[in-house]
Order: structure tokens, then C-alpha cells, then sequence
């Protein structure tokens, strides 16, 4: 069932939610910048980012039931005006995008303080909403160029944030341009195959694209789109062999950012990911199945076991969870490439609970930043029991890692091995559950650290203070939830899948 908004004159606040998700916090960057002060610079941030979690929080409302909303830009219809569609997949993207900023922004204002230089506070923060804004726009939008023009957004300024780190260690410079390479390579390899699925179809958007695809089964032009397309998106979801610059981007950014972009900026790339494989080319595409059985679940699978051993033997807690992050990313893509309703629902559902779980972590790693200098294990050493608050929410991020029942983590790899077991994979059941086994070794190497290896002498070292203790706990806390309380992730999260293994619904 699609509900369709109408466009008469009387619109009421409630029609016009998709497009305020990201016109929200796009205005409030250049005002932050405008307006040049300081102290206005992060209430600023913080509430256009709470307004944009309201929204997205209505939205999700709307069409967990399996509706969709169809809102057409300046009255517009589609395929000639763009449209913004608002389904049960990027609603739920929507909402981890908005809670994360806005959780990650209280921390950030502290963090910001020892990491960035005050005269680029508020430059700090324009970028901070600007790739907010980029985020909302290429999960909200139902235009295939749009998502192009998006995502260049919140790349720009994702760049610019990663090398506010260059004031702690200069090597955050080489880490954003590293980056930028690489994303712009992704981009261009994306936006070629859009070039060609416009060539091929004389539309840019995605419903009509997947209508007029429908009749062209074995066209070559398709196949290479389909082919840049994955692979562009590849470099920026940083699937294994092409993560080579994730790494470095989450060691040398600034705690906060990094908290914000491992939850986030991953996540957004496979929703892009999932919305071109099954609303735009379906599953029914013979191409599409023999890359995703042949070419993304190996990868995945090596991913899982290659990220997870190179994890284990970091010196620096920043870098092992950023290779962690890899691991899991493999676990997503798994789901993606098992092609059922069970195996999509679990890579959305981890999707989500390995965004919550990576923002507790992050944060747990800048608080540790924040008072020994450095994230290197022998930098933390026994920070446990000086800093017991901050420490006891990184055990808890820790155990959801690793997927320990009564944890968010545990949920997504349960669903995961389900998934593996319904198509008769039970090597690949196992395989999960080995490689999250080896999340156990580098887990356990950061608890050693923070309780059981002994301080270096002279340190003193004290608990946070509540801006960024709060955060760090209400993520740790999702975690727990979100691990007992199902209901909302997995029923969001099935309702997606469903929604995307239908494929969009007919243009109106």
C-alpha cells in the first residue's frame, strides 16, 4: 500500500516532513557560519540536529507498517521533478543518521575543546552539519543523481573533518587525503554508472529506472552500470580489499568525528548499496546474483576473518577498532549476499546495532584520549579503575562486539547465522560464529589494558565529566535495549527488508 501525498494548497507542517529532514540541519550550517559565534556555534548544531531526530522519528512512524511517503520537490511530479521516498529502509537509515549526531554533539563539545583550535569551532561544527545533511539526503532521496550530489556533500566535509585532526598528530592530513583519493575514485566510478543507467533508460529516477530496467534484462549497458555502481559504492561502504583508507581516517580524526562517522557514514553507503540492488535491479537480475554469490560473499566472509586478525595484533585501541569496523562490515554484506528476506533483515538489523555499538566505542577511546594523551594500550594502561564509569560502558560496547546474548550485537549475528541456516549454508553458521570468536581475543587485549595491567607511575588520571560520560552511557545503555527490546529494530528492520526485496511500488 503507498500513500501518496497530495499536492493542494493546504499542506499541513506534517506533508512536508521528508524534505525538512534534511533542509534542517543544511540551513543551520551556513547560519552557524553567519552568525560566527562561538558560544551560538554549538546550541546551533544541537538542536537542528535534534529537530532532524524528531523528524526522522515521525517519519519512521509513518512507514513501519510497509507505506510509503512520496514527496514531490517544489510540486513537481516524478520522473520529471525529484522526488524525496520515504520507506520502512531509509526511514530507519534516517533515524540512526539523527540519533547519532545528536548523541555524538554534547560529546563532541568537550572533545572539541583539547582537539580543535577555538577559532575553527565554528567552522568545526558547519562541517559537522553539512555531512549530516549529506547523510539525510542520500537515504531520503528517491533520485539516482541526487544520491550522487549528497554524497559528494557529506564526502567534502567528511574530509575536512577528518583532518581537524591534524592539530593532535599531523598524519590526520595524510589520512583525509588518503581518503579523499579514494572517495573521489568511488564517486566517479558511481556516477559513470549512473551516466550509463541513464543512457540505458532516459531517467534518473529510481522507480522509473527500475520500471524501464524490467524490460531490458540482458542489456550490456546495464551489466557495467551495475558494475560501477557496486564497485563505487564498494570504496565507500571500505569492503574488503578496498578499505585501505578506513584505517587511518578513524585513527587520526578527531574522537568525535570518528565516533559519529563509524556509526554513520559506513551505513549510509550500504543503504545506497541495498537500495540499487533490490529496488533498482532486483534480485530477479542473473547478474546481480552471480556478483553477490560469487564476488561479495567471499569477500565478506575474508573480511570477517582478515580484519578481525589484523585487530588483534594493534598496538593503538583507535586502530583495532577501526579494523574491527571492517570485520563487521563483512558481516553486513554477508546478510546482503544470502538474498532473503531473513539474511536483509539481518544486515539491516546489524546495520543499526553495530552503529550504536562503534559510537560507544569511539567515545569510550576519546574519553581515554581526552585524559592520557594517546590511545595506545600502554597509554590506557589501568585507566579502568581511575576512570570505572567510562571503562565499565566499553566492557558493555565490547560484549556487544563480540555478540554476547543480552547485547545489540548478539541480535544482528543471531538473525545472521538464521539466515545462513534457512538456505542449508551451515560452513558459513560456523564461520560467523568463528569470527566472533576472534572479536573475543582483541576485546579481551582492551579489558587487560584498562583493569588489569598495572598505571605507569605519576599519572593521574580522572572520570569525565557528565557531557561526556552521558552520551557514552546512553549508547551503552541502547546497547542493552536494544539487545532485549527487539521489537523496534527487528520489526523496522523486517518491514525494510520486505519493502526492498518488493522492489519500489508502481510511479503514480
Amino acid at each position: 500500500m503507498a500513500s501518496e501525498t497530495t499536492h493542494h494548497v493546504a499542506m499541513t507542517l506534517a506533508d512536508h516532513l521528508p524534505v525538512l529532514q534534511v533542509l534542517v540541519p543544511f540551513v543551520a550550517a551556513p547560519l552557524v557560519v553567519l552568525l560566527g559565534s562561538r558560544k551560538l556555534a554549538w546550541p546551533l548544531a544541537f538542536a537542528a540536529s535534534a529537530v532532524a531526530f524528531v523528524i526522522s522519528v515521525l517519519l519512521l512512524m509513518r512507514v513501519i507498517d510497509g507505506s510509503v511517503i512520496s514527496y514531490h520537490i517544489g510540486g513537481w511530479a516524478p520522473p520529471l521533478g525529484i522526488e524525496y521516498r520515504i520507506d520502512a529502509a531509509n526511514a530507519f537509515v534516517l533515524m540512526l543518521v539523527t540519533g547519532i549526531s545528536t548523541i555524538v554533539l554534547p560529546y563532541a563539545r568537550e572533545s572539541i575543546a583539547q582537539e580543535v583550535p577555538q577559532r575553527h569551532h565554528t567552522l568545526f561544527y558547519a562541517c559537522y552539519l553539512l555531512c549530516v545533511t549529506g547523510l539525510l539526503g542520500v537515504a531520503a532521496t528517491g533520485d539516482a543523481f541526487n544520491v550522487f550530489v549528497f554524497l559528494e556533500i557529506s564526502s567534502l566535509s567528511t574530509y575536512v573533518l577528518i583532518a581537524q585532526g591534524s592539530y593532535r598528530d599531523r598524519r590526520a592530513l595524510t589520512a583525509a587525503y588518503d581518503y579523499l583519493i579514494m572517495g573521489t575514485i568511488g564517486a566517479t566510478f558511481f556516477v559513470i554508472g549512473l551516466g550509463l543507467l541513464y543512457m540505458a533508460t532516459g531517467t534518473l529516477n529510481m522507480a522509473d529506472i527500475a520500471a524501464r530496467i524490467a524490460d531490458q534484462g540482458s542489456n550490456r549497458t546495464i551489466h557495467a552500470a551495475f558494475a560501477f555502481i557496486v564497485v563505487g559504492m564498494g570504496l565507500k561502504v571500505a569492503v574488503y580489499p578496498v578499505h585501505a583508507w578506513l584505517p587511518n581516517a578513524y585513527t587520526y580524526a578527531p574522537s568525535a568525528v570518528t565516533a559519529f562517522l563509524a556509526a554513520t557514514a559506513t551505513k549510509v553507503a550500504v543503504y545506497v548499496m541495498l537500495r540499487f540492488m533490490f529496488s533498482i535491479f532486483k534480485p530477479s537480475f542473473d547478474f546481480e546474483v552471480e556478483t553477490l554469490e560469487l564476488i561479495i560473499l567471499p569477500f565478506a566472509i575474508i573480511a570477517m576473518f582478515a580484519a578481525s586478525f589484523i585487530a588483534v595484533f594493534q598496538t593503538d585501541l583507535k586502530r583495532m577498532l577501526a579494523y574491527s569496523s571492517v570485520a563487521q562490515i563483512g558481516y553486513i554484506l554477508l546478510g546482503i549476499a544470502f538474498l532473503s528476506e531473513t539474511g536483509l533483515t539481518a544486515a539491516i538489523v546489524h546495520l543499526f546495532n553495530h552503529g550504536i555499538t562503534k559510537a560507544v566505542l569511539f567515545m569510550g577511546v576519546g574519553a581515554l584520549v581526552y585524559r592520557s594523551g594517546g590511545s595506545f594500550y600502554d597509554r590506557v594502561c589501568g585507566l579502568g579503575r581511575s576512570m570505572p564509569w567510562t571503562s565499565a560502558a566499553m566492557v558493555i560496547g565490547g560484549l556487544s562486539l563480540i555478540g554476547v546474548p543480552g547485547t545489540a550485537g548478539f541480535v544482528s549475528k543471531w538473525v545472521l547465522v538464521q539466515a545462513a541456516l534457512e538456505k542449508g549454508w551451515w560452513p558459513v553458521a560456523i564461520l560467523i560464529v568463528l569470527s566472533s570468536l576472534l572479536a573475543v581475543i582483541y576485546v579481551w587485549r582492551m579489558v587487560e589494558a584498562l583493569y588489569l595491567a598495572p598505571a605507569p607511575e605519576g599519572r593521574q588520571a580522572t572520570e569525565i565529566n557528565a557531557w561526556m560520560l552521558g552520551p557514552i552511557w546512553i549508547m551503552a545503555l541502547a546497547c542493552i535495549y536494544f539487545g532485549l527490546a527487539t521489537d523496534v529494530t527487528l520489526t523496522s528492520a523486517q518491514s525494510a527488508a520486505q519493502g526492498l526485496l518488493g522492489g519500489f511500488t508502481e510511479l503514480h
